[in-house]
């Protein structure tokens, strides 16, 4: 049980550490991450609505989705992703008011503020896979496509992630007319953040000793 308690801790600490990091690429007004790409633009749109609420609203649809083309292979535990959504949510609002001082004005700067929250994305992610619990919504709903389609997860992965941006950008115009919320740090945490997840995974030794856990179910 004390094994289990701490792959569940490890895993809302990724989720942490992820909000973190999608508020930091956020900030540095390039764009956000592909997952958040929707979400962010609706916020920006929709502004009595918050940006972990758009997102909250957003992964609740992810879970429908698989609930839907699962059916009765959506194993219970995989209701926990409800849990993990609110969570998440949660601390993407606290993540953009502790980081409400941030507003680089320059390119280098919001460069800089996107390649810190690609980095830290990628710690939060290797962090929440690292035990082997539950999926997030984000990526349980790949795992269901890739199920019932039978096509590589890797390939499903880079057409979901894909299709979300074009969305995000398609929404984008139609509400503003112009890019907002979306632009060239989106496509550059979307080709980032996959090799820095490898990097940390092999040279981070915390990631092994959380991966460890897993093995001792």
């Amino acid at each position: 049980m004390s094994t289990l308690i701490k792959r569940y801790f490890f895993f809302i600490l990724g989720l942490i550490i992820n909000s973190f990091g999608v508020a930091f690429i956020t900030k540095s007004t390039l764009g956000t991450s592909q997952i958040s790409s929707i979400p962010y633009v609706l916020s920006l749109k929709f502004t009595n609505l918050s940006f972990g609420q758009t997102a909250f609203i957003f992964n609740m649809l992810f879970i429908l989705i698989q609930l839907l083309i699962l059916k009765k292979d959506f194993h219970p535990i995989q209701f926990l992703q409800v849990l993990a959504n609110i969570l998440f949510s949660f601390f993407i609002d606290i993540s953009m008011l502790v980081l409400a001082w941030l507003n680089p004005q320059t390119l280098p700067l919001r460069i800089l503020s996107l390649l810190i929250g690609c980095a830290i994305l990628a710690i939060g992610i290797s962090v929440e896979v690292a035990p082997d619990v539950i999926k997030v919504p984000g990526e349980g709903i790949v795992h269901a496509i890739s199920r019932v389609s039978g096509i590589e997860f890797g390939k499903v992965k880079i057409r979901f992630d894909v299709t979300l941006i074009i969305m995000a950008t398609l929404l984008s115009f139609l509400f503003f007319h112009k890019l907002n919320g979306i632009g060239l740090g989106t496509i550059i945490s979307a080709v980032l953040v996959g090799p820095m997840i490898s990097f940390v995974n092999r040279y981070l030794p915390g990631i092994g000793k959380i991966r460890s856990l897993a093995d001792h179910r």
